[in-house]
């Protein structure tokens, strides 16, 4: 299995490397796209245990980057298996960590006046591979130790083999999840935060389940959603999609969504569909 890691400058390429290389992938860092057939090739022919690696290709790789996808595909027909891993940031942070460091963003020094010109550039030029991509994270809220678990869901586990479904929860003040295919929204409903003896509970807590779950409208709300997934999701698996993401929003993104988010695993699970959830900001005040 290959895995080729790109994103934005900034988003946290070099910690997702990390965490692939701890769980048992082999490595290699700014490898220019024309090589990777080649490089295919010669892992397969290593007497090496070479059966997961992980590249790293990215606009640090000049003109060149642009063949990336082009040798994506000669991988794929080779009969090599082949997953896109991309990571993204929101631009504000992005241009936060840079100020931080104190490094120089790979592209400015091809003319633009900032930062925000130089990220503004390379979303530019990433935009045809993140149209492929099969795995997208924004790293936005991430800490290093949230992203490293987060490559470990993904990849540790056997996910390789058709589709499997992300439920995911989140909190709308804290930004809306670019990695999510399909959003719903369950603000509308009553929020247990408000509840004195609730408010400092989750939705993976039972009382907090109960109050959101026992109502006549989240019960109506729950048959017509699991109802349009019933169907959407086997048509997003014969189009031959790898990752799916469902996020479910609330204000913070720790009672409403977070019940909803089980609730969903719980149904596309009975459907024997391979899934797990993932709660963004459950842990924030």
């Amino acid at each position: 299995m290959f895995v080729i890691v790109s994103g934005m400058s900034g988003s946290g390429k070099s910690q997702a490397v990390k965490a692939l290389e701890d769980i048992g992938f082999y490595c290699v860092d700014n490898l220019p796209p024309k090589l990777l057939p080649t490089f295919a090739e010669l892992c397969m022919q290593s007497s090496e245990s070479l059966s997961r690696v992980a590249l790293v290709a990215d606009i640090r790789g000049g003109e060149s980057f642009s063949e990336l996808p082009e040798s994506i595909q000669k991988l794929k027909k080779s009969g090599n298996e082949c997953k896109v891993l991309f990571l993204d940031c929101d631009d504000t942070v992005l241009a936060r960590r840079y100020k931080e460091t104190r490094r120089q963003h790979p592209l400015s020094h091809k003319g633009s006046d900032s930062v925000f010109d130089a990220i503004s550039r390379e979303r530019e030029l990433l935009q045809p591979l993140r149209a492929c991509t099969d795995y997208l994270i924004d790293t936005t809220h991430f800490s290093t130790a949230q992203l490293k678990e987060r490559i470990s869901e993904l990849f540790l586990e056997d996910n390789t083999e058709g589709m499997w479904v992300e439920c995911m929860s989140f909190g709308f003040k804290y930004g809306y999840p670019a990695e999510a295919d399909l959003v719903f929204d369950v603000r509308c409903f009553p929020n247990p935060f408000y509840v004195p003896e609730l408010k400092q509970k989750t939705g993976l807590d039972r009382e907090v389940r109960d109050f959101v779950l026992n109502s006549k409208e989240m019960d109506g709300f729950l048959q017509r959603l699991y109802s349009l997934l019933d169907y959407l999701v086997p048509l997003y698996k014969s189009e031959g999609k790898s990752r799916l993401v469902i996020a479910v929003g609330c204000t913070g993104g720790k009672h409403r969504s977070v019940t909803v988010a089980q609730a969903l695993a719980e149904h596309m699970a009975a459907l024997d569909m391979p899934t797990h959830t993932h709660h963004r900001d459950i842990q924030k005040n």
